[in-house]
This record gives C-alpha cells, structure tokens and sequence, in this order.
C-alpha cells in the first residue's frame, strides 16, 4: 500500500492540502482573533487537547475556557503546512511541522454525521525528552 491508495472509497493518505487543514487554518485563525468559542468548536465534547505543556485539558467547555485565557498572553498564530492526512474510515490523523522547528503537532479527527471533522485527541507540541 503506498500514499494515495484508495481503500474502500476513502484514501489511505492525502496528499497537499486537506480539507481537514483549513480546521488548523481555522484554529490559528480563531486564535489570533481570541474566538475561544470558535476555536473550541474544533473539536469533540470531551476531546482530549495536550496542553498547556505537560498538562491535559479535557473536553470542549475546558478547551474553551483555556483559550479564553491564551490570547491574554498575546501570542501570534500562523498557519503551517500541513503534512500528508492519513484517513482509515472516519478517523483521521493530520499533522504539522512546527515553523519554529520544535518537534511536530498532530490531531486525531473523527468525521461526523454532517460530513464536518472534530478534534478528538490534539498535541498540539511533541518535544523531545532530554537527554
């Protein structure tokens, strides 16, 4: 099986740009306009987001309470090229280099009856352990 197969309809990996991407695009979007609500609406009601650092903050309601505080913190979103989606089914992994080249980010993302996709499982920071 290489990238591109298609399995049963639905292919294995996605090449370029996703429609799932534009959900990263939305985020860094809602992010930098302090759309904590928007922003939450990414993902599922008791999705699993890796952050802040160390730390594990469950479901919508406490993700969007947490980025009611981040924009308090002025940071600065920017999209960032997405990696190829991998999609079995309604489960997908999408995934991106960091630009600022500290380790990688990755999302599991479930389809909905709508067709639309939701955050189920977000790191949103993989770091290296020290050595």
């Amino acid at each position: 099986m290489r990238v591109g197969d298609d399995v049963g309809g639905e292919a294995v990996a996605v090449g370029g740009r996703h429609r799932l991407a534009e959900d990263g695009d939305a985020q860094a979007a809602g992010g930098e306009a302090g759309d904590a609500a928007g922003v939450a609406a990414l993902y599922e009601e008791d999705a699993v987001l890796a952050y802040p650092p160390g730390e594990l903050t469950v479901g919508r309601e406490a993700i969007r309470a947490l980025w009611e505080k981040v924009p308090a913190n002025s940071p600065r979103f920017a999209p960032e090229p997405p990696l190829p989606t991998l999609v079995s089914g309604d489960i997908a992994l999408t995934s991106t280099p960091p630009r600022d080249g500290a380790g990688a980010r990755a999302q599991v993302v479930r389809r909905q009856p709508d067709g639309s996709w939701l955050r189920v499982l977000d790191q949103p920071e993989f770091v290296r352990p020290a050595s």
